[in-house]
């Protein structure tokens, strides 16, 4: 009798649920009260989602911005040398014996690690000699000049940071092209040496490397002049500057191939100094 009686008060609710909907107010107030419950339940698979999700964007992120780490890298030897060949243009545009730079090729390294010894600056890369990197190369990134490669392992190399005491290179004041040598003070610091206490140099200065040395092509940029300090007490003075490169913070590098010498010129292109003696001799016909 139960049994009959239950079925029967079920299907007397089914029917007039479905013709006049009659428990429509019962199903929202169950719903209502159920909802929290179902975000409860529904939190952990929608965060395990949402998790995923910012695992793949995250991973997309790094993969393009490493990608367009290395297409800045690839340029960098170009870019930093643009604004001094405009200059050197300029200077050289009269000259009948105008010859244009080679490029340098160069090989993208990453900085593994710092060395062990914790009074040098210096840092080892994954290229070695079976990557074609030898000792001598200049290392830069994509803002200027980061050291020199001083020792080659099959697998690995060592290169020497500006900012290291024993690390000197010969750099120019791009404002007026004097010459000087910049050498390593420790610290992520550099010093500008032997220049007198009158030397015209003022803070804010950028200096570039001049190319004197045969190691670091000409016009690449190396650091920036932050503080002189003229005692007239002393012959030199005493000039602090930072390195422009991320020194100490980047984990990649651009290793620069050795500098090429220029091809001779062809046998019948006549030398300057012979077409200035054609002109002379010319103007001497005329008169």
């Amino acid at each position: 009798m139960r049994l009959v009686f239950f079925v029967s008060l079920s299907v007397v609710l089914l029917v007039a649920d479905l013709r006049f909907h009659t428990l429509e107010w019962a199903r929202l107030a169950v719903a209502t009260l159920a909802w929290p419950l179902q975000r409860i339940t529904g939190m952990p698979i929608d965060a395990a989602g949402d998790f995923g999700a910012y695992l793949t964007r995250q991973s997309r992120l790094l993969q393009e911005n490493e990608e367009l780490r290395r297409r800045q890298l690839d340029t960098a030897n170009l870019l930093l040398r643009q604004q001094h060949l405009e200059q050197e243009n300029i200077r050289l545009r009269a000259l009948l014996d105008m010859r244009a730079r080679l490029p340098v090729e160069g090989r993208i390294a990453e900085i593994l690690y710092a060395a062990r010894d914790p009074f040098s600056r210096r840092v080892i890369i994954d290229k070695g000699t079976q990557h074609g990197i030898s000792a001598g190369q200049a290392v830069v990134d994509d803002v200027g000049v980061i050291g020199q490669v001083v020792r080659v392992f099959p697998l690995t190399a060592e290169v020497l940071l500006l900012t290291d005491k024993e690390q000197a290179i010969p750099v120019e004041v791009q404002r007026n092209g004097l010459r000087a040598v910049l050498a390593g003070a420790g610290s992520g610091m550099m010093e500008l040496r032997f220049l007198a206490a009158n030397a015209e140099v003022k803070a804010g200065d950028i200096l570039m490397t001049s190319g004197l040395d045969g190691v670091y092509l000409p016009g690449l940029p190396v650091a920036k002049v932050v503080n002189i300090d003229r005692d007239n007490s002393y012959a030199f003075a005493r000039i602090t500057c930072v390195p422009l490169a991320g020194v100490e913070r980047h984990g990649l590098a651009l290793v620069l191939g050795a500098r090429k010498a220029l091809p001779p010129q062809p046998d019948d292109a006549p030398s300057l100094s012979a077409q200035a003696g054609r002109g002379k001799r010319i103007k001497k016909k005329a008169r």
